[in-house]
């Protein structure tokens, strides 16, 4: 069981990240036409092509695609005590509520994947991938603000290692106001 645990979780939790992306792709306002953003709307619109056609979306949230990750989220609580306990479970709640926690989770891991991505493609690419340039434009809102505080001391950018220590502070944070359950979202 632990190996079908593992499968599903995984193949959830990456699918999640990928939806939780084309939320913020379009939040950030991403160049649509770059082949990473194209990645991410083909893996998605076969299911939020038809849920943007009934769920509006308000402002620059879109709430359809909102709406499944947060669904993907559930789905994968109920798949996993389904396989763990061999049998459905009743949708409490207390689910509902660790479904919402688990996407805001995922959600700050996110975050923390692309920075490091961002950091390793900073030291390897030069600015010459297209990946780089998404990512770029999808943490500069967030590193901007932070740069204006801490400018680059010696050619090197500390504006990445503040976010992280605030991402962990938030981490910590929300750990100790929700508990335990947190950590092992």
């Amino acid at each position: 069981m632990n190996a079908l645990t593992f499968l599903v979780s995984t193949v959830l939790d990456l699918y999640i990240m990928v939806v939780i992306l084309r939320i913020w792709l379009q939040a950030a306002r991403a160049d649509f036409y770059n082949p990473f953003s194209q990645f991410v709307v083909k893996a998605t619109q076969p299911i939020v092509g038809p849920l943007r056609r009934v769920i509006p979306s308000l402002g620059s949230l879109d709430v359809a695609t909102l709406l499944f990750a947060y669904v993907l989220c559930l789905l994968k609580f109920v798949a996993l005590v389904a396989i763990s306990s061999g049998s459905m479970i009743t949708l409490t709640p207390y689910l509902f509520l660790l479904s919402a926690l688990s996407l805001v989770k995922a959600a700050g891991g996110l975050l923390f994947w692309v920075l490091i991505l961002q950091a390793i493609m900073s030291w390897v690419s030069q600015g010459r991938s297209p990946i780089e340039f998404v990512f770029h434009q999808l943490t500069e809102p967030m590193l901007a603000p932070i740069r204006r505080i801490i400018p680059a001391m010696g050619g090197l950018d500390l504006s990445v290692l503040v976010l992280f220590i605030v991402l962990q502070f938030a981490n910590y944070l929300v750990g100790d106001l929700v508990g335990p359950v947190w950590f092992q979202l």
